[in-house]
């Protein structure tokens, strides 16, 4: 059966002949002249292929499909190609593009080509729900007093009903702890569903999730089904959750107090079963003060509160962690197991991990890569973690951080102030390219926008 195909490319004429292909062929087209319209479409709409170009004026083809993983790590990406892009389209499909194709390869290679995309899709979306049912899973590790505390209240919660507000740093794990206590519920051969309330735009989220009939708004082709219904009989995250905007909060609150929901554009009520578990790294006690967020579902949602610590406030759990990642990267890679010097162990420990666990997981997986012998040594650590400090040469708009810039300070403007100078200065060692920035930092991009913003940080 044929699916949905955008076609991403800056000639019309090479639009025109992609889109004709495929719909003679049955396929729903749609199609865009530059990335920035592309990664617009994508935020609202779905589709099973997506046909790049490479060589585009608006932006890099590599960064687009940097953007486009970032926005939909599943989304299958075909590059196309042209004369003097063969090494850069081979680049994309080792950063996560599903294949390459010239442009003038003919009709019958780019259907085949699609037609692959497309069972590619349905055997990973089968493959995704049988890990769902009982596949092998990150959990959340650590030793430490806190960790220890936290899988307590874990073990205690879990098999009741009640709602779980977990808060923390954005990169403590805060996800792992969800999954934590949905693996040890009662619902736990149900679906565990994920939904970042930060990533979605705010005139989608709803339709996110509580799902839409066709026609209900602008791109809507066909009725979809919400993460609310795909969770029944399961648990749902909502991850990120003092981000949704106050209309949607009315919603979500209708649905936890009467456990029915309503897809946009339908009058028809849907009972649904879903125990809710809410993520935030903010403060919702402060959001409420603000207006910015409803007391009553505040209150509906925090009936039991943990929160997880940085990664700098859990001791040995650094280490526990690093041997942990290092032995799942070599498996992953099917390279012989490493292990790391003493020293490395201790510089790990000393540095403040201000990306938090996703920031020490990215570093380890650098290092089971590159390190070209089984034992990780000091120089195969990067130049922050050596010196437990950023490694960017001072700038004048970011001094380097020394006791004298913080004297007068308290502990919090401190920290701030570091983070405010690190940010900066990562932002223009990459030219202020925030996916790049967000890499370096170990933070994923919309929480480095909202760092970015909640600290005053704007390009001159």
């Amino acid at each position: 059966m044929p699916g949905r195909v955008l076609i991403i490319d800056d000639e019309p004429n090479i639009r025109r002949m992609m889109e004709m292909i495929h719909r003679n062929a049955g396929w729903e087209t749609a199609t865009a002249p530059g990335g920035s319209h592309a990664l617009d479409l994508l935020a609202r709409e779905s589709f099973d292929v997506v046909f790049l170009d490479l060589s585009m004026p608006d932006r890099d083809g590599l960064d687009v499909l940097a953007d486009i993983r970032r926005l939909k790590p599943d989304q299958l990406v075909v590059i196309l190609t042209g004369q003097g892009t063969i090494d850069r389209a081979v680049e994309a499909t080792r950063l996560g593009a599903f294949d390459f194709l010239e442009k003038d390869c003919g009709k019958e290679r780019i259907l085949l080509t699609s037609r692959n995309a497309l069972d590619h899709s349905a055997l990973a979306g089968e493959n995704r729900k049988l890990r769902s049912r009982g596949g092998k899973r990150r959990e959340f590790l650590g030793e430490s007093r806190a960790a220890v505390e936290i899988m307590a209240h874990v073990r205690r919660i879990a098999p009741t009903n009640a709602r779980v507000l977990i808060l923390g740093e954005s990169g403590t794990g805060k996800e792992l702890v969800a999954q934590a206590i949905h693996d040890r519920s009662a619902c736990s051969g149900g679906p565990f569903i994920k939904v970042n309330c930060a990533a979605i735009p705010e005139e989608l989220i709803e339709a996110e999730l509580f799902g839409a009939e066709r026609g209900a708004y602008t791109g809507a082709v066909q009725a979809r089904e919400g993460k609310w219904q795909a969770a029944d009989g399961g648990t749902l995250l909502l991850d990120e959750v003092g981000d949704m905007s106050l209309k949607v909060q009315t919603k979500v609150l209708r649905a936890l107090q009467e456990g029915e929901i309503q897809k946009v554009g339908s009058n028809e009520i849907i009972r649904v079963d879903v125990r809710v578990v809410a993520a935030t790294n903010k403060n919702l006690a402060d959001e409420v003060g603000a207006g910015r967020f409803r007391e009553d579902l505040y209150y509906r949602l925090n009936v039991v509160p943990i929160t997880v610590p940085p990664l700098r406030e859990r001791g040995d759990d650094v280490s526990l962690l690093a041997r942990a990642f290092l032995a799942e990267y070599c498996a992953e890679n099917d390279t012989p197991p490493k292990t790391f010097d003493d020293a490395v162990l201790q510089a790990l420990v000393a540095y403040p991990w201000p990306g938090n666990v996703r920031e020490l997981r990215n570093q380890v997986e650098r290092m089971a890569i590159m390190c070209p012998g089984r034992v990780v040594r000091v120089d195969d650590l990067s130049t922050e973690v050596r010196s437990g400090a950023s490694s960017i040469a001072p700038s004048k708009t970011a001094p380097p951080a020394s006791a004298s810039n913080f004297a007068g300070k308290s502990l919090q403007d401190a920290r701030k102030k570091m983070e405010h100078d690190l940010i900066v200065q990562t932002l223009e060692k990459f030219n202020w390219n925030v996916s790049r920035a967000a890499e370096e930092l170990g933070l994923e991009r919309t929480n480095l926008h909202k760092k970015m913003k909640a600290l005053g940080i704007e390009r001159k």
